[in-house]
């Protein structure tokens, strides 16, 4: 388990892609349909209990918020995405920043898709995925509230979505994940470091 995640810490909420700074050096990305919970996940992997703000109304992430850990490296929480009450103008500016950010944002090294363990590879989830695969963008997916599935359906779950995803998305890799038991966060780490570099 890497303490380097511990460090980080709010920089700010962006909503589009222009008004981020160019020099934060590598950049991993957290995407997920609304209440998937990505804002839980992050706050897990970061040991934190309020870096990103969480909610039980979906879509409580409405801009880019950006969260160095060093001078060189920064967790990205994308918009929550799917069926959050917000205003359809706020909807489209999310549709339009997300594969903005994709492709265009040169520091992005890879993905972290959150999926709910219950309810994994939804529309929206395969968006993501096939975006990822077409910029040759490295994707990770968490199945979070693991703890909500005994632990034989929540292997059998995972490797469904591995089996489902192998042959067509092999820049993609999977596990399960629970921020209430704190499991799985060992995992997202090495994959954190991999994308950072840290272990090399």
């Amino acid at each position: 388990m890497n303490p380097i995640y511990h460090r980080a810490h709010f920089l700010l909420s962006a909503p589009h892609i222009n008004v981020l700074p160019d020099d934060l050096g590598i950049e991993v990305a957290f995407a997920g349909r609304s209440n998937a919970g990505k804002s839980s996940a992050l706050n897990t992997i970061c040991n934190q209990k309020a870096l990103a703000r969480t909610s039980k109304t979906p879509g409580r992430t409405q801009q880019i918020n950006v969260f160095p850990i060093d001078d060189t490296h920064a967790l990205v929480d994308l918009p929550g995405y799917g069926y959050a009450k917000v205003p359809e103008a706020i909807k489209r500016q999310w549709q339009a920043a997300l594969p903005e950010y994709l492709s265009e944002r040169e520091q992005l090294r890879g993905v972290m898709l959150i999926m709910d363990v219950r309810h994994p590879l939804t529309e929206f989830d395969w968006h993501m995925l096939d975006w990822c695969r077409d910029l040759e963008l490295p994707l990770h997916i968490l199945l979070t509230k693991a703890d909500k599935l005994k632990r034989g359906p929540g292997m059998a779950t995972l490797q469904k979505v591995r089996s489902t995803l192998r042959n067509d998305y092999p820049h993609v890799s999977a596990q399960l994940f629970s921020s209430l038991k704190r499991t799985g966060i060992e995992e997202a780490h090495a994959q954190l470091d991999k994308w950072f570099g840290f272990d090399a």
